[in-house]
């Protein structure tokens, strides 16, 4: 299993529709923290961690079609590794 992080950026987007999109990205198996081994902790807003086998490539159309239903033509940006760094709060 591989692990991605995918940022999803909504145009001309409400409080409203990024509160639709985290709900839509969870239902399609994407989360919004990230598990460490000291811990949960949460990802930056319209940032989504998944893990699944399968390519960059098929987890950006994933994330393209979840986030299509919300606004048109969202920017969608994926990296694959488990290999980052950040300063966040803990879930």
């Amino acid at each position: 299993m591989t692990s991605f992080t995918t940022r999803v950026e909504l145009h001309a987007a409400t409080t409203k529709d990024y509160e639709e999109l985290h709900a839509a990205m969870v239902r399609g198996g994407f989360s919004r923290t990230i598990a460490t081994a000291e811990g949960r902790w949460k990802l930056p807003t319209a940032e989504y961690r998944l893990t699944a086998n399968l390519t960059a490539v098929e987890v950006r159309d994933k994330a393209y079609a979840i986030a299509s239903t919300i606004r048109p033509k969202p920017w969608v940006f994926v990296t694959e590794g488990d290999t980052a760094a950040w300063i966040t709060e803990a879930a």
